[in-house]
Formats: C-alpha cells, sequence, structure tokens
C-alpha cells in the first residue's frame, strides 16, 4: 500500500539525477509515458510534461532538473486519481478536494487538480447539484429539504444548492405530498409481511428521513393506511420513534 503524506503537507522528493534512458508510453495508462533514468523507472509523466521540461532520451537531469521532473509527476500524479475518483462517481469540487486530501495528497497539488478539472468543465458544482437533486428525487422520493441536506454535506455552497433545487423542482413539477405519497406506497410493498404497528413505525421512519415535514407524512399516511389523519397519539409515538 502507498504511504499516506500528512494532509495539506508536501514531501520531500529526492531529485531524479542521471540519464534519460527511455521515454514510452505507459501500457495500462493512455496519455501517460513511463521515463527511465539510467535504466530504472524514475517517472510518470505526460506529453506537456515532456516538452515542457525538454525531456528527451539522452537529456542530462542535475539535482535542479531531476526535482522539477519528480514534483511535476506527483503533481500530475494526485491529478490522475482526481480524474480516477470521478469517474467512480460525479463529486462536488470541495468534495473531490476532501477526499483527495484524505488520502494524503498535498494540499498545492489538490488546488492545482482542482484548477484544472474545472478548466476543463470536468467538474462544475452548478451542474453536479442539478444531476444530484434530479436523481435523488426521481429515485429516492427526497423532499426538497432533504437534497438541499444532501447536497450541503457534500460541500456544495448554499446559493449553488437553492438555485439547483429550485431548478429541478421546478423542472420536474414536483408536488412534495405527491412525492411523499408514491415514495409510501412503493415502501409498502416491501412491508407486507410486518404487522400493521411495524409498518406503521417503520413507514413513519422512511418518510421522515427523506425529509418529509411531519403534517405531510400525516396526511400520506392516513391515506396509504387508512388511518384516522387526526388520531394524535400514534403519530406522537411515531415521531418519538423515528430515531430508532
Amino acid at each position: 500500500m502507498r504511504a499516506r503524506r500528512p494532509v495539506g503537507t508536501t514531501e520531500e522528493r529526492p531529485p531524479i539525477v542521471g540519464v534519460v534512458t527511455a521515454i514510452a508510453a505507459a501500457s495500462r495508462r493512455p496519455g501517460r509515458f513511463d521515463v527511465a533514468v539510467d535504466g530504472k523507472p524514475a517517472a510518470v509523466v505526460s506529453v506537456e510534461i515532456v516538452e515542457r521540461l525538454s525531456l528527451r532520451v539522452g537529456s542530462v537531469l542535475d539535482e535542479p532538473a531531476g526535482r522539477r521532473l519528480a514534483d511535476a509527476a506527483a503533481e500530475l500524479a494526485t491529478y490522475d486519481r482526481a480524474i480516477g475518483l470521478l469517474a467512480v462517481q460525479g463529486r462536488s469540487a470541495k468534495e473531490l478536494g476532501r477526499k483527495l486530501k484524505q488520502r494524503g495528497e498535498p494540499e498545492a497539488y489538490v488546488a492545482s487538480a482542482l484548477a484544472r478539472l474545472s478548466d476543463a468543465g470536468l467538474i462544475d458544482d452548478a451542474s453536479y447539484a442539478r444531476q444530484v437533486a434530479r436523481s435523488r428525487v426521481s429515485g429516492r422520493g427526497d423532499s426538497r429539504r432533504r437534497v438541499s441536506q444532501v447536497l450541503a454535506q457534500k460541500g456544495v455552497a448554499r446559493d449553488v444548492v437553492d438555485e439547483a433545487v429550485a431548478e429541478v423542482f421546478a423542472d420536474e413539477s414536483v408536488d412534495e405530498e405527491a412525492l411523499a405519497e408514491a415514495s409510501a406506497r412503493k415502501k409498502l410493498r416491501s412491508l407486507g409481511a410486518e404487522d400493521a404497528a411495524t409498518r406503521r413505525r417503520r413507514l413513519y421512519g422512511y418518510l421522515a428521513r427523506r425529509g418529509h415535514d411531519s403534517d405531510v407524512i400525516r396526511r400520506v399516511m392516513a391515506r396509504v393506511l387508512d388511518a384516522a389523519a387526526d388520531d394524535e397519539a400514534a403519530f406522537d409515538d411515531l415521531e418519538a420513534d423515528v430515531e430508532d
């Protein structure tokens, strides 16, 4: 396993000193090149780094040149790890930066990677927020409040969250009570084997965790369970147990 550096720091990198003996396309990393120095693997670089540092077979790397190569390769490695994380799932800029730092990537390299990804349009918090909002509404039946909470937890700025949620709920013509009812009816199908009290408790908790208002939940449950909407004692008990 790769040793982790302390979060937000850069380690002292030994310069890569010697003669460049090979520059070859990396077999498992498209767009990357393996650089050998004195016949040994020394760094993985991009075409941009090869050109910027004027790397050629036969180039002699003294200490300053070798340090530039080591630093450029390390910065590129952070960028490639960021790309790898985005390939697994979309992330906000703040969330991606936090994940990279947790993995020991130096803060300066993380900032460079985020700037580069933003310039390329590969991270865009506004687009990401709309994507998450649509997914949470259509896939989970989350309320406006719950979607906003999720996006805030992912590090999206409040103004971006508000704009994205408003846009998605307007575009999808979301009726939050109808959304809650559809979610409740779907959930009930998986609770068919439970007794009435358990079914009632779990359904309330399910809707509450999706951020629906207690009054909305009461009305929805009254309809889907044919319960009395004014059964205050029963609903009060459910609200007390929702975190269990």
